[in-house]
């Protein structure tokens, strides 16, 4: 067996093994247990009592972390030459139509998230193939297809993130970055957690919110208890 590291140490020292931290404590403590020389990304997982498998216990929504998720992130909006201007006035890395889709067609993916309008789907639909497998592919579910592309623009640029659970009925998802302070990392989870509350399905039975873990890029997971943020 390998012995462990000087931060491994550390770090096994501050997280109590089956400990349940509250938001509070958590939010503090992936700060002192990120040893990473980066700035790495803050990562949440919340498992649910639902059945995925099951239409009517699919989890999915969109939320607004107050302070942002600490990242660039580079919108195109794929629009009418009318929504243009607008589009890039509210912070659209890239707007256009029909040359942005043909560089699709090329491979081009450089992007993180694709804004685009009900009336501009007949040409995005064909994208399917190159957008689906990166999760590029807009959806009116997650505010990425709309009438108001400028709107949902800055709605992204300021934090706005969507997630849904997946077949193991997990939830994970990015909430910003080690770099941000304790409080920013407890307003930003908080904001989350309470989103995924109220999306709690009617057919969901027994218990809902079976764990949540917060961790940073190569930390350990450090255990939530539900009670304190519900």
């Amino acid at each position: 067996m390998s012995k462990l590291t000087k931060n491994q140490k550390s770090v096994a020292e501050k997280v109590e093994v089956g400990k349940a931290y509250t938001l509070k404590e958590a939010a503090e403590l992936v700060k002192e247990i990120t040893t990473t020389k980066f700035d790495a990304s803050l990562d949440i997982d919340v498992r649910l009592g639902v059945d995925p498998r099951k239409a009517n216990q699919m989890v999915r929504g969109v939320v607004s972390l107050p302070n942002g998720t600490g990242k660039t992130v580079r919108v195109l909006a794929l629009c009418t030459p009318d929504q243009e201007a607008a589009a890039k006035e509210a912070g659209a890395d890239y707007a256009g139509l029909d040359e942005y889709v043909e560089k699709i067609k090329g491979g081009w993916t450089d992007i993180d998230v694709i804004i685009t309008m009900p009336s501009c789907m007949g040409k995005i639909g064909p994208l399917g193939r190159v957008l689906g497998p990166r999760g590029l592919m807009p959806n009116p579910k997650s505010g990425t297809v709309t009438m108001d592309v400028a709107k949902a623009v800055k709605e992204v640029k300021q934090g706005k993130i969507d997630f849904k659970v997946d077949k193991a009925g997990i939830i994970h998802t990015s909430i910003g970055k080690v770099s941000m302070t304790p409080e920013q990392i407890f307003g930003n989870a908080k904001e989350f957690i309470q989103t995924v509350i109220k999306l709690k399905p009617a057919a969901a039975k027994g218990t809902y919110l079976k764990s949540i873990f917060i961790s940073s890029t190569m930390s350990k997971g450090i255990k939530i208890d539900p009670k304190s943020v519900e």
